[in-house]
């Protein structure tokens, strides 16, 4: 069975599987009256006119926007418990890092998440996914971290496999080894790459692995043993530069992580780093506006050629949000991206960070997840604040009811 969309205001964001960058990211393909055609889940045609079989089904947008489905890159959407304690206590003005010091923060979560079985870890995942598709969501990495021990981490990224086979979009799992420690750091990290790793890699032998650069987190040190091990066989990412700049850049650099991602604290002599290099930056707004208020320098990084990605962050402490469109809003007001920049850093490059060619953009051959606005302007998506902007959902070719 064919789907003919037709009468669209169509946002291609052009041809290709590289990361979007310079002037490429402002550019949406735009076609402003057009069809596309998909026929068994992939785009068969797209353009001002295509040839569709008879029996079609048809979508009329009536001048609306048509475009790829948004890719959420850089996720926390598996947990247990809450943090609503800990939101107070920010608001009494307590730095986060404090109250990671005194047990709280992800400790709390870990808590929460050891105590839950998989079977409601991966229910309340759910829960969270269909809120991410009703937004426009099609495709989303979701992190384990909240566990610091084996048995535990296992036991989250069970529970993302489980929720992910009985969700229509994509999930892609990554193993958040160094979120956070318990005990001494170096003895904690050891263990890790030792025991934990191995297990990881045993069971998901392609999944990315992660860690979390930071004061009263990971060192540099103990993110670059893990990573040297991690990287002969699985790709690595790294948080850095939330709140302080360590270093761990040029490390990524060094090492091809496939993202740096936070980047809020990051010098200009670092962004432009990474910018310049094949590694891709995922910045986070939802969390700056959640947390400290602290937004990454995304001119600078895209003036000087980044790969910049866009995400939520969704998580209970440091970002509860799970709406791309509200990310987008804000990566427009504090971090200086236009609204294009933040549509293309939203699909195509976050679908790049996730090793993904498939999707990301409107072309023949690529996959069919797509989303039709309420909107006959794209550039509503980072006026509005707040509300949904998705009329209907399209993965895989068939329309979400």
């Amino acid at each position: 069975m064919s789907l003919l969309i037709r009468n669209a205001r169509i946002l291609t964001l052009g041809q290709g599987t590289l990361a979007r960058r310079g002037k490429d990211l402002r550019d949406l393909g735009l076609i402003p009256a057009g069809e596309v055609l998909v026929t068994d889940g992939k785009i068969a045609a797209v353009g001002a006119k295509v040839e569709a079989p008879a029996d079609a089904e048809i979508i009329d947008a009536q001048g609306r926007v048509v475009m790829p489905g948004f890719v959420d890159c850089h996720t926390h959407a598996c947990w247990a418990g809450d943090r609503l304690d800990e939101w107070e206590l920010k608001l009494r003005g307590v730095p986060y890092l404090e109250i990671l010091k005194k047990g709280g923060g992800i400790h709390a979560t870990v808590k929460a998440v050891r105590e839950a079985t998989q079977k409601q870890l991966a229910a309340s995942l759910r829960d969270r996914l269909g809120s991410m598709l009703r937004e426009g969501t099609t495709t989303v990495e979701v992190k384990s971290g909240y566990g610091l021990n084996t048995e535990a981490e296992m036991k989250m990224l069970r529970a993302i496999r489980r929720a992910a086979a009985e969700w229509p979009g994509t999930v892609v799992a990554t193993a958040l080894l160094g979120h956070a420690f318990e005990g001494d750091l170096e003895d904690y990290a050891r263990m890790v790459v030792k025991d934990m790793l191995p297990e990881v890699a045993k069971e998901f032998p392609d999944i990315a692995v992660d860690a979390f650069c930071e004061t009263g987190a990971w060192t540099v040190e103990a993110c670059v043993r893990l990573f040297e091990k991690a990287r002969k066989h699985h790709p690595i990412r790294v948080h850095a530069d939330q709140f302080n700049s360590l270093g761990m850049i040029p490390e990524a650099v060094r090492m091809h992580a496939r993202s740096v991602d936070h980047l809020e604290a990051s010098t200009k002599k670092d962004l432009i780093l990474l910018a310049q290099s094949p590694t891709c930056g995922v910045i986070l707004p939802c969390t700056g506006l959640h947390t400290d208020q602290r937004f990454t320098r995304s001119r600078l990084f895209i003036e000087q050629g980044g790969a910049l990605a866009l995400a939520t962050n969704c998580n209970p402490g440091t970002s509860p949000s799970h709406s791309i469109p509200f990310a987008i809003a804000l990566a427009v007001r504090f971090c200086g991206l236009s609204p294009a920049e933040a549509i293309i850093a939203a699909t195509a490059n976050a679908a790049t960070v996730l090793g993904l060619n498939d999707r990301g953009n409107i072309a023949p051959g690529q996959r069919a997840d797509l989303i039709l606005l309420h909107h006959k302007d794209e550039r509503a998506l980072a006026y509005e604040l707040g509300g949904n902007p998705v009329d209907v959902v399209i993965v895989g070719g068939k329309v979400v009811p």
